[in-house]
């Protein structure tokens, strides 16, 4: 007889998890965020010999020393979370845009090109909202052009996107050197189309900008008809058009309205913040955008909080790499980098759970039932006999 060959079970295998308390997940992202301030202090007290707890404090310092840090930290803040909220609508609806660098970019031409050309020859209230408009159309068209294409042709967007945050970069650096020929890359500071000042800063307007769209976004994904035809989209296209829902239609008006977004920031980099432009005004933040609104599961609300920890940690790391002598940002990036590699390791331990091998017992016969093995086997013999005989009879 052959011998029957056992299948060996794994020595573990995962397991998803339904329906998972919120407060559960809350509290095992809380603890991804605990240990990695801890790795961050360890880290720092190996390389710089720094002590954690003056790590630590150094990083809240950094953020919070003074009231001009505090002012610059709120800026900041706005700034990344309009760039996170430019992304949402597109990444709720899993079209990946990952343009939101060159969207802004291309808004925040636009509207030097205005201040540029018309500053000093028209009245310079009108000059803003001119700016403004022009700022709003170049970041809408450079989002529409891939959607597009996408509706159309159904191209891979996240490539497309991509692409084009090259060509906004080229595009300001060749006007650049066509108006400062021979200069260092950098526009002059305009004094045209500047935003007033409020109570003598050049902050609060980013920042109350950012909290209104916040909350008209968070509106607008929630409760109106648009933001629900996102959220059927993005969960099956093949059920949006089963309903009613002209897909393509969603795709182009939402890009729409992302670019809108991003061409508000980039009017707000000109002129409520630099007063000029380079190209590297939008610096790296739309594609740090992109870990805020995933990490907020695309919830505007919550993307005020995952922008707080990005720009606390950026703003601490950078004062103790000062205290410590290092002029370079590199060790605050990698550290920054392994705090967020922790948090969305963390999200794998949310989604599913690790079962371990473990034998199984074979099964035990109930007491009181005077059953044996080879009663067992009896019974199964007379029932194999007994369904032979019906099939010789039919």
């Amino acid at each position: 007889m052959t011998e029957q060959k056992k299948t060996r079970e794994p020595l573990f295998h995962l397991v998803k998890r339904i329906n998972v308390p919120a407060w559960q997940a809350w509290a095992i992202r809380g603890g991804a965020i605990v240990g990695g301030f801890l790795l961050i202090g360890i880290l720092i007290y190996a390389f710089l010999g720094i002590f954690p707890t003056d790590a630590y404090r150094y990083m809240f310092e950094g953020a919070f020393g003074s009231q001009y840090r505090v002012m610059v930290l709120l800026r900041d803040l706005a700034i990344l979370l309009l760039f996170a909220l430019a992304v949402t609508p597109a990444f709720k609806m899993k079209f990946w845009n990952i343009g939101a660098e060159g969207q802004v970019l291309m808004g925040a031409y636009c509207c030097m090109v205005c201040l540029y050309y018309l500053g000093g020859k028209i009245n310079n209230v009108v000059l803003i909202f001119i700016a403004l408009a022009c700022a709003i159309l170049g970041g809408a068209i450079w989002a529409v052009i891939p959607a597009l294409f996408k509706a159309k042709w159904n191209t891979n967007e996240t490539l497309f996107t991509l692409m084009m945050n090259y060509v906004s970069v080229r595009i300001i650096e060749y006007t650049i050197k066509v108006w400062v020929p021979g200069g260092t890359g950098v526009l002059p500071t305009m004094h045209y189309g500047n935003l007033p000042t409020i109570a003598g800063e050049n902050f609060w307007f980013s920042i109350i900008v950012a909290l209104v769209l916040t909350a008209v976004m968070y509106t607008y994904l929630r409760f109106s008809k648009h933001g629900y035809e996102i959220t059927v989209v993005g969960e099956s296209e093949n059920t949006a058009r089963y309903i009613g829902i002209n897909v393509k239609k969603v795709i182009i008006r939402t890009l729409i309205l992302s670019g809108i977004i991003c061409g508000v920031t980039g009017f707000l980099l000109v002129s409520g913040i630099n007063h000029s432009l380079t190209s590297e005004s939008a610096g790296g933040r739309g594609f740090t955008a992109i870990l805020v609104s995933w990490l907020a599961k695309f919830n505007p609300v919550g993307m005020i909080f995952t922008s707080l920890l990005v720009v606390f940690l950026s703003a601490g790391t950078d004062e103790i790499m000062t205290k410590g002598g290092i002029t370079t940002s590199f060790f605050s990036q990698v550290v920054t980098g392994l705090m967020f590699l922790l948090i969305i390791g963390c999200e794998f331990f949310i989604n599913y759970k690790i079962v371990f091998r473990h034998h199984a017992e074979a099964p035990k016969t109930p007491i009181g039932t005077g059953s044996t093995t080879a009663e067992t086997a009896l019974t199964a013999s007379e029932d194999a006999s007994a369904d032979a005989a019906k099939e010789e009879n039919v």
